[in-house]
Order: structure tokens, then C-alpha cells, then sequence
């Protein structure tokens, strides 16, 4: 099987000069012109200051480092070596092509190689990445690449499934369709049946 090639981390370059608050409160007034409507009505004066907040909580990815999360092990394994499975990693992010939301679960896996990390860590991981502009394909391979460069484990695995409003919403115009991908690493990709473990515990009811 040919070996992929880790993906490197959902980091935008800095622009020459980030824009300060006011400038991104008159970009969504203008916008909201376009849009075809008065940005100076009562219904919509606070508005660019509502977006610019919403924005800085949509985008916080941009200001964490998510290999930093993982930087603190544990050695008390007990020769735990074998599948650490999470399911169910709740997430939302936007789509970089229409900055449209796209939300849905994560299921996270990786097989410790001495030293174990924190479980919430790797929901973390999964929350830095998604809070930035993303399409799904990079971001499943983003969270993937990184836990397996921070933790050096025998393997990793995540399945992502999710809704894009960018095509139940505008566009084709079709809800409920789920997007699904998938990323193995290390052993999750050289060996088949550990990859039947994965899928087996993802579907496994609770």
C-alpha cells in the first residue's frame, strides 16, 4: 500500500497587516449593503460589532497551537499498547470556499507506542482545526497528521461524517446529505484489520 504523505497543519500565512475592529465592522456594513439593506436601521446597527465577535469565536483555531495541546504525556500505561478510541468528538467549522457552516462528529483513534495522552486533548485537536476555515478532507487529515507527529504512536485513525450548509443551504440545495472521509496512519493503514477494529468499535452501539 503506498504510504501518503502527512499533511502539514491549516496555517495561514499572517497578512501584511491584520485589519483592526473597525475595518472588519465597515466590511460587514458593506456587505449588508450589498446584501440589498440598510446597515444604519435599528434592526441591524450592532450588527458588525455582533459579527466581529461571532468571527473571533468561529476563527480561535488561528490562535492555538494544536500540537502544543499534545504535548504533555503519561508514562503510567500498564503496557497499554492497543486501540484508544474516541467517539462521538462533536464539532462545527465553516467551509473556506463560502464561509458557510458545516457541523458534525469526529471518532478519533491511535495506538499508544509508551506514553498515553490526556482524552480531552485529542478533542481539542479536533476543536483548533475545525475553528478555522476549512474544507472536511483537510481537516480530517490535519487532526490525523498532528497526532501522529506529537505522539509517535503505532498508529492513527479518524472518521469524520458532517452536514455543509454550503449545499443543503444555497447551491444544489439538498439537506441531510452527509459528507464522510477518513484518515489512516502507521499501522490503521498498513493493516486491514485493524482498520475492521475501528470501523466495528465506531458502529458498535453504546
Amino acid at each position: 500500500m503506498t504510504k501518503k504523505p502527512l499533511l502539514a497543519p491549516n496555517i495561514a500565512p499572517l497578512p501584511p497587516r491584520r485589519p483592526s475592529r473597525a475595518e472588519a465592522e465597515d466590511a460587514v456594513r458593506t456587505l449588508l449593503a450589498w446584501a440589498g439593506d440598510d446597515p444604519a436601521r435599528p434592526g441591524l446597527i450592532d450588527t458588525p460589532a455582533r459579527v466581529a465577535d461571532a468571527y473571533g469565536e468561529y476563527f480561535s483555531g488561528y490562535r492555538a497551537d494544536a500540537a502544543a495541546e499534545l504535548a504533555t504525556t503519561f508514562e503510567e500505561t500498564a503496557g497499554y499498547d492497543d486501540i484508544v478510541l474516541l467517539k462521538d468528538i462533536r464539532f462545527e467549522s465553516h467551509c473556506e470556499h463560502h464561509i458557510a457552516p458545516f457541523a458534525g462528529i469526529a471518532h478519533v483513534a491511535y495506538m499508544p507506542s509508551g506514553r498515553i495522552v490526556g482524552l480531552s486533548k485529542l478533542a481539542r485537536v479536533v476543536e483548533i482545526f475545525a475553528r478555522r476555515l476549512q474544507t472536511q478532507e483537510a481537516l480530517t487529515s490535519e487532526v490525523a497528521a498532528t497526532i501522529m507527529t506529537a505522539l509517535a504512536p503505532q498508529g492513527v485513525a479518524v472518521m469524520m461524517s458532517a452536514e455543509h450548509t454550503c449545499m443543503s443551504a444555497r447551491g444544489v440545495r439538498q439537506p441531510h446529505v452527509t459528507t464522510v472521509t477518513s484518515r489512516f496512519l502507521g499501522r490503521f493503514e498498513s493493516e486491514t484489520a485493524l482498520r475492521d477494529r475501528f470501523m466495528m468499535m465506531v458502529h458498535a452501539p453504546r
